[in-house]
């Protein structure tokens, strides 16, 4: 048994027979009141029937009475307003802080053992699965688990797209800063996603409309503000990069990011900085009022084409500065503007829609992702092993957003899947 349990009993009202004290007067519960997760008791504002008198206040939920003590309640006046203690086992008798004493519900006799041996199936127990409800899955109706994800997908984009909001706040409420911030984010990836923001943020985006007619000049700029020009070059093409970034170093006081901040181990080399900053360099080069054009595209191929984007030609046999390698075309893929459309283009034109009070364009992000093909990795691959697949980018950003915010933290009593599970008579 643990607090955990005993918390989602008494905010979903699982407890059976008729409710009594430890002293012996009935108990009904009206409203089991708020639930706390942060310091203070556990519920707030429940309306409780105690014998003949009606309560209003909150609720304390401990495993053993004399948690209460332990938890040094007894002196603290944050919980002298406690109109009742629900405990598990009731093994002693306790006051609040100014002396009185608490009516006590030992839950024991008001618990269902089918219903503790199941969330001890689900939760508690090892699973070969990651989803700790994976074998139960199938005993959950479709349209449940539908509903479930559609919720989920949209708490999702509303997270991201309050990312924006801040971003949006640092840029001044520039739109087309805050979209070349978010795609420069986005193009560094989980591993160099922060340095990659760093780098962009370092060079002001009215800059690019002095260099952007020459494609080497804006590789230039982006190298060495990455600080990935500091080495004695001896290919041609670093020493030209080098050179060129010097000249507008000096001329507009640039300042790079350290270059030790790339991360290169375990990246799939044609996930590399150096080939993504020359990618975004081309995609800037092209990118002018990049926001506005974007914000008039409906299609997401037409989406698309605009991340369809290469590194230059020295990158066709390196990896690295000054390291040959074989020779292979080097392309952003599908798959990676797929991506960057999903993190980045998607919450930003939700938000947009939020900060204009404008619905039709909260509609168009949610219309994109039900256009965009399901996403594949680990995540979702834990999904369609235990027979829930997505069908687009909206029912796999809904399964990451529950595997993250529950399956992977075991929060399986938050979960409306989980909920579903634990009461399947």
């Amino acid at each position: 048994m643990n607090e955990a349990f005993l918390h989602y009993v008494w905010k979903y009202r699982l407890l059976v027979g008729n409710l009594v004290t430890t002293t012996g007067e009935s108990v009904v519960v009206d409203y089991p009141g708020e639930y706390n997760t942060n310091a203070g008791p556990d519920f707030f504002n429940a309306r409780i029937r105690i014998g003949n008198m009606q309560w209003v206040g909150n609720v304390e939920i401990h495993k053993l009475a004399s948690d209460w003590n332990a938890h040094h309640h007894n002196k603290d006046k944050n919980y002298n307003n406690v109109v009742l203690h629900v405990v598990y086992e009731n093994d002693k008798d306790i006051k609040a802080e100014n002396g009185n004493a608490i009516p006590t519900l030992e839950l024991k006799p008001f618990v269902s053992e089918n219903l503790w041996q199941r969330y001890r199936a689900i939760v508690l127990s090892p699973s070969p699965s990651a989803i700790p409800c994976a074998n139960h899955l199938a005993n959950v109706p479709d349209i449940h688990i539908s509903t479930y994800m559609e919720r989920m997908a949209a708490e999702r984009l509303e997270r991201k797209a309050d990312m924006v909001k801040d971003l949006l706040a640092e840029t001044k409420g520039s739109w087309e800063q805050t979209c070349y911030i978010l795609f420069a984010r986005y193009f560094g990836g989980t591993a160099n996603g922060l340095p990659f923001e760093m780098m962009a943020k370092s060079i002001p985006l009215t800059l690019y409309s002095k260099v952007r007619a020459s494609h080497f000049q804006v590789e230039a700029l982006m190298f060495g503000q990455a600080g990935m020009l500091t080495d004695d070059f001896t290919d041609q093409y670093p020493l030209a990069l080098k050179r060129e970034y010097e000249y507008l170093q000096k001329a507009y006081s640039l300042v790079p990011i350290e270059g030790y901040l790339w991360k290169f181990f375990r990246i799939r080399p044609y996930s590399f900085p150096t080939l993504r900053i020359s990618q975004f360099a081309l995609f800037m080069s092209r990118a002018r009022n990049l926001f506005s054009k974007l914000l008039e595209t409906r299609d997401f191929n037409d989406i698309l084409s605009y991340l369809d984007v290469e590194a230059s030609e020295y990158w066709d046999t390196h990896y690295h500065f000054q390291k040959q390698s074989k020779r292979m075309h080097k392309t952003t893929g599908r798959t990676f503007a797929t991506l960057l459309v999903i993190n980045a283009w998607v919450p930003l034109l939700f938000q947009y829609g939020v900060q204009h009070d404008m619905e039709r364009y909260k509609e168009l992000a949610l219309q994109l992702l039900e256009q965009i093909d399901a996403e594949h990795n680990n995540i979702t691959k834990l999904w369609a092993e235990a027979g829930r697949g997505a069908n687009n980018a909206l029912q796999s950003q809904a399964l990451l957003e529950i595997y993250n915010e529950y399956c992977k933290r075991k929060r399986c009593l938050q979960c409306n899947i989980g909920y579903k599970i634990l009461n399947n008579k």
